[in-house]
């Protein structure tokens, strides 16, 4: 892999941490009163962070191929499980860490394919 290939990986990967907060400000907004303060400042952030991830995911798909950036956008159901630990208290279960298991697995796989690869 080219230190350039490596470098939009590493910002797919920042964009899609950065998009899976979108969740957590989302599930704390849903627990404010409609129109609170609190309500629209949470929903404000996603907000913001819907646009600054559409911004950085067209960037990187001018330079990875649309089905190899998209597979790599599974990793949020891990991100997902980090925040629910930490932000919410939800317990990781041995069918969640399997799941999630799968997902990663099912990215490696693709990455590694003829099909998942732009110079294979």
């Amino acid at each position: 892999m080219t230190e350039n290939k490596a470098n939009t990986y590493l910002f797919l990967h920042l964009n899609l941490l950065l998009y899976s907060l979108g969740t957590v400000f989302s599930k704390l907004a849903a627990g404010q009163p409609f129109l609170s303060y609190r309500f629209i400042l949470y929903y404000g952030m996603v907000i913001l962070i819907l646009g600054i991830y559409a911004i950085v995911w067209q960037q990187i798909i001018k330079r990875l191929p649309l089905t190899e950036a998209f597979a790599n956008k599974a990793v949020t159901v891990i991100w997902g499980m980090i925040w629910g630990t930490l932000f919410f208290s939800e317990k990781i279960t041995l069918g969640k860490l399997t799941g999630g298991m799968f997902v990663i697995a099912g990215v490696v796989m693709y990455a590694r394919t003829a099909g998942g690869n732009a110079d294979g």
